[in-house]
């Protein structure tokens, strides 16, 4: 299962194609970061709508507490997961509103494109590749 914070693996995913003297951020591209965000959302919510089915399901009081305390850790881990994936819904969303303001796309510490390739790996990004890289040295300096 990929890391939700990382990656994201969504089925039928098809590269853009940036043709030669493209616009960037021309209105096909809007339309492919549009449908590849609502569909990466969804598959988050599909999650979510399984983890709660699953825990429905599963939910037993078990009478040996070591059987009890191996069933309740792993639904705790399932909800930190979906926690997790809840703030990254909420990002997405942040995301679909940038789409909107003719933000999207362009970094927000310096202006310039973020790019196509790094967007489609990472469709949430705010950051062009070298303020990204920054921010981390910064932070780890400060955090050693």
């Amino acid at each position: 299962m990929p890391d939700a914070n990382n990656s994201f693996a969504l089925r039928d995913f098809t590269p853009y194609e940036e043709k030669d003297g493209e616009e960037y951020m021309n209105p096909e591209q809007k339309v492919h970061f549009r449908a590849l965000l609502m569909a990466w959302r969804r598959e988050l919510m599909e999650e979510v709508d399984r983890t709660v089915t699953h825990m429905k399901d599963e939910a037993a009081n078990f009478p040996d507490p070591a059987d009890r305390a191996s069933q309740e850790e792993e639904f705790s881990l399932e909800l930190r997961t979906r926690d997790r994936e809840r703030k990254l819904i909420k990002k997405i969303d942040k995301t679909l509103e940038l789409l909107e303001t003719e933000d999207y796309g362009y970094c927000d510490a310096c202006g310039v494109e973020i790019g196509i390739r790094r967007l489609e790996a990472r469709p949430t990004a705010t950051l062009c590749v070298d303020c990204k890289t920054l921010d981390e040295i910064k932070e780890k300096q400060i955090l050693g």
